[in-house]
């Protein structure tokens, strides 16, 4: 990290460059075709295939042995009604399950099944292949370098979205 930085100014052409190439890198890899491709790939195709949001809920699950829905929700940054959306499907597929908890029995607790298990784990090794298949194009040293920017990059934008910056209504 460099010990100084300059404000971005976006009146400056170069800089203008660099952020419309950041756009669109970043709108590439969120919508691009490589994106759909990799998702098919990833989490499989037609009606059997997660959306990336339920392998998010999945993938918090297979860590811990039950969870209530609002700490699932909290845990992924989303409102509790989008958690139980994802997790309804979950629940229908059965890769999770509702658990009876000690204490209050209004309190519904999910935890994942274990063919929830063997999906997150077929998925996983996918996705390790994946990443390994992106990082073959780069040599060690870019590997670590791609890495602390990816990292940095996460950072900023949850700094950014927790600012004031207004939003367009």
């Amino acid at each position: 990290m460099s010990p100084h930085r300059t404000p971005v100014d976006l009146t400056n052409e170069p800089e203008r460059e660099v952020a419309r190439r950041l756009g669109y890198a970043w709108r590439e890899i969120r919508r691009g075709a490589s994106a759909g491709a990799i998702r098919d790939r990833m989490f499989g195709l037609g009606g059997s295939a997660l959306e990336p949001g339920q392998m998010d809920a999945l993938d918090f699950l297979v860590l811990v042995e039950s969870v209530r829905m609002g700490d699932l929700a909290e845990v992924m940054y989303i409102d509790p009604s989008t958690a139980t959306r994802a997790v309804q499907r979950l629940l229908r597929d059965g890769l999770v399950e509702r658990v009876a908890h000690d204490g209050d029995g209004r309190v519904v607790y999910i935890a994942a099944s274990e063919k929830g298990r063997l999906l997150h784990a077929k998925t996983h090794e996918r996705r390790l292949e994946i990443l390994r298949g992106i990082m073959d194009q780069f040599d060690d040293e870019e590997r670590l370098e791609l890495a602390s920017f990816l990292e940095r990059f996460k950072i900023a934008l949850d700094n950014v979205a927790k600012s004031k910056i207004p939003s367009r209504k």
